[in-house]
Formats: C-alpha cells, sequence, structure tokens
C-alpha cells in the first residue's frame, strides 16, 4: 500500500516494492494531472497501479532513475512498454542503463540540469560515489502554501542510493569513491539546504537534513 503526502503543488507517493525493499516514488502534478515516477525498481504491476492512483489512468510522463543498479531498473522496461514514459537518467549511468533494460535514454542529466512535471520542478544534483552517475532531484515547496502537511519554502530530496538515515550510499570500500560521494553531499545537499529539508532515500525511511548534520564528522572519519 502506497503512502501519500498531499502538498499544495504535487502528490508524493511512496510505494515499497521488490525484495530490497526499494521506495518508489509517484509525483503528480495537482494542476494537471502530469505524472513523474522515481526509479521503477521492481513489481510493475504494483507500479502501474501506483500511476493510476494518482491519475486515473496510465498517465505517465516520465521515469526518472536514480542509478544503474539493477535494484532500481528491474521494471523500467515493462513500465515505459505500458506508459510510453520518456526516461531521465544520470549522464554517467546512462548507457548502463539503457543495456541493461533494453530502454533508450531519453535525456542524460548532469548537475544543475531540471526536471519539470506539469508546474512541478525539480533540480538535478549529482551526487558521484556509490555509482559514478547517480543523481538526486530536489524539489522546494512554494513560498505560500496552504495543504496541512506543507511547509513554505521547505525542501525534499529524493536521494537515491547516495543518502539514508546514517550515511552515505555504498562505496564498496574504495576510497576514492567514498571521498567522491562524501563531498558531494556535504557540498550540495547539506551546505546548500536547510536543517528541515526531507530526504526520501532509496530504501528505508525518511529522514532529515537536520537530523543527519551532527553525525558527518563521524561518517568522514569511518570512511563509509
Amino acid at each position: 500500500m502506497s503512502e501519500t503526502l498531499v502538498l499544495d503543488e504535487v502528490e508524493i507517493r511512496t510505494l515499497v516494492v521488490g525484495p530490497m525493499k526499494n521506495n518508489a516514488y509517484l509525483l503528480t502534478c495537482r494542476h494537471d494531472g502530469s505524472q513523474l515516477l522515481i526509479d521503477a525498481a521492481d513489481d510493475p504491476d504494483a507500479l502501474l497501479a501506483l500511476v493510476r492512483e494518482g491519475s486515473g489512468s496510465a498517465q505517465l510522463d516520465v521515469v526518472v532513475t536514480t542509478h544503474r543498479h539493477a535494484d532500481h531498473i528491474g521494471a523500467l522496461r515493462s513500465v515505459v512498454a505500458v506508459t510510453g514514459a520518456a526516461v531521465a537518467v544520470g549522464a554517467d549511468d546512462a548507457d548502463a542503463v539503457s543495456e541493461s533494460t533494453d530502454v533508450p535514454v531519453t535525456t542524460r542529466l548532469v548537475h544543475g540540469d531540471v526536471v519539470t512535471v506539469g508546474h512541478v520542478t525539480l533540480e538535478v544534483v549529482a551526487l558521484r560515489g556509490h555509482t559514478p552517475g547517480s543523481i538526486a532531484l530536489v524539489y522546494r515547496e512554494p513560498a505560500h502554501v496552504s495543504e496541512p502537511d506543507a511547509v513554505a519554502g521547505r525542501a525534499h530530496v529524493f536521494s537515491g542510493d547516495s543518502l539514508f538515515p546514517g550515511g552515505v550510499g555504498n562505496t564498496g570500500g574504495d576510497p576514492e569513491r567514498f571521498t567522491s560521494l562524501f563531498t558531494d553531499v556535504v557540498e550540495r545537499l547539506f551546505h546548500a539546504l536547510p536543517d528541515d529539508t526531507v530526504v526520501h532515500p532509496g530504501h528505508g525511511a525518511p529522514t532529515t537534513l537536520g537530523a543527519e548534520r551532527p553525525s558527518l564528522d563521524s561518517w568522514r572519519e569511518r570512511g563509509w
């Protein structure tokens, strides 16, 4: 069963799928019903039901894949075949995703790009290290809000496997990959966004940057 967060511009639905308990996120624009899916990870039937829950039809405009790993792309081919959605992937992971799924990548995303679905705009943040082309998406709520769960100006980060409660993503024990990921996460998320920013990870429960910020030094020291 999905969980839904209703904000002024967008509804965010979270569904846990597959043996790795991946979080798939469906963002539905409240102005025109346009939809974006973050990570078609597994269980295409469940994901397609989620799409229909959001729009009342199989309308899906784009699937954004946070990174190349198999547990995040298992349903991509089926979901795209049914919906005709465009596919957006971090540039350095795009070829691997296309080769693994036999799905053409429509857009190769780089740091600083913007993804738009309906009236909803998301910023692309490259977080290099878990994989070379790992990305996060950042959504910022409007300055004036009316929904009970909304917070004016608050940001939401869909972090894939690059940031979790308790640490950054797996870098295989490679010091260079860890340094790359840790640096990107600190500079591009913790230095750029306030403490009330909600982190929606690729697996597990959400957190906030404020909850994780006191642990940054210990993450750096332990190297993972």
